[in-house]
């Protein structure tokens, strides 16, 4: 159970990794050094930073946006 949770864990992160649309792929053997807590750390850290960059994007664009 846990390295089906670890697992997933991993994809969640390669996705998020993946965002300019280039795979990233993390070698699986990397799981038995993580704990499922530093995983799901790892996870949270890398939305936020997706978030803060979707959001920083719009800005960004709405300088362009007509009046």
């Amino acid at each position: 159970m846990e390295n089906m949770e670890k697992r997933q864990l991993l994809e969640d992160i390669e996705k998020l990794l993946s965002f300019d649309g280039n795979d990233t792929e993390i070698n699986p053997n990397y799981l038995k050094y993580f704990t499922i807590d530093e995983l799901i750390s790892i996870k949270k850290e890398l939305e936020k930073k997706y978030a803060n960059m979707v959001e920083d994007n719009l800005e960004w664009m709405q300088q362009f946006k007509k009046q």
